[in-house]
């Protein structure tokens, strides 16, 4: 069992049900009340104790490098100006030089192919995963319950939350075994299921922990649902040899993958704002008075 310090961000993705704003920029890099999405995603894993950053990537995705590149123009007219408040907000775009890699999917073969690709800068650590279309506003942060969870068991770690039981046909939920607190070990996933038949509706959420060996499931993982290769299973071959732990998470998930799903994070995260956050709640009840 080793420390987790890396992660793999799978950006490659085309965006296509957030069109036309995704037709000349990364979905990732779409604003979310005051940053890039891909920036709140970034900091809960900073905040979870992540030391470096796997991004993988594909054709038209460079302004995800650009951003957490130094903006000298930028920054050096900031310094002048004496808009030092606004330099400090561009910080966290800011990383330490070597804390981020980027590999590039040449083809969409799906998220198993995409964690697959960034196979030898992981090495053989444990890491983690985290799906950019999903943002977590969670104090710790979803990714640092999850660390917790796995320092103590040494296990694959997976992040849940609950849903509406007639809605789990909607998702993809966990078969527990045994709960603890808020750590449940697994022993299955099912895809979708009819609602009479679920096992749970503890849903899966786009945060993972995986020892080094999923890698060896997907180099061999055959094509699944859609025609590529899923991470789920990759994952799920791997629960027969290994135990997972799934970590009901305290915290407010929100989905991006649609527009309304970014419109939704917008406003959970402008209401959540320190500074803003009373401006933002009196707008929208104005908007909607």
């Amino acid at each position: 069992m080793g420390r987790i310090r890396k992660a793999v961000l799978p950006v490659a993705g085309m965006g296509t049900r957030v069109l036309p704003a995704t037709k000349a920029i990364p979905k990732e890099m779409l604003p979310v009340f005051d940053r890039p999405a891909i920036q709140y995603v970034v900091d809960e894993a900073r905040e979870a104790g992540i030391e470096h950053f796997v991004f993988v990537t594909g054709r038209n995705k460079g302004a995800i490098e650009d951003y957490f590149d130094r903006s000298y123009e930028l920054e050096t007219t900031l310094a002048e100006k004496g808009k030092t408040a606004i330099l400090e907000e561009l910080e966290p775009s800011r990383p330490e030089p070597g804390t981020m890699s980027f590999v590039r999917q040449q083809a969409p073969l799906g998220l198993g192919h995409a964690i697959w690709c960034a196979r030898d800068i992981i090495g053989d650590e444990p890491f983690a995963i985290l799906l950019p279309d999903v943002l977590v506003d969670a104090k710790p942060s979803c990714l640092a319950q999850m660390v917790a969870v796995h320092e103590e068991t040494g296990a694959n770690v997976i992040a849940v939350n609950p849903v509406p039981k007639d809605e789990v046909n909607k998702y993809g939920v966990i078969d527990p075994a045994e709960r603890i607190g808020s750590r449940i070990r697994m022993k299955g996933m099912v895809e979708k299921p009819p609602v009479e038949s679920a096992p749970s509706n503890l849903s899966i959420t786009g945060r993972y922990i995986l020892n080094r060996s999923i890698f060896d499931y997907l180099e061999d993982q055959a094509a699944g649902a859609g025609g590529e290769i899923q991470l789920t299973d990759a994952m799920a071959r791997l629960m027969e040899k290994e135990a997972f732990d799934a970590v009901e998470f305290e915290g407010t998930p929100y989905d991006c993958g649609s527009k309304l799903g970014y419109l939704e994070a917008s406003i959970g995260f402008a209401l959540a704002n320190r500074e803003h956050g009373n401006d933002a709640r009196a707008l929208v009840k104005s908007m909607l008075g």
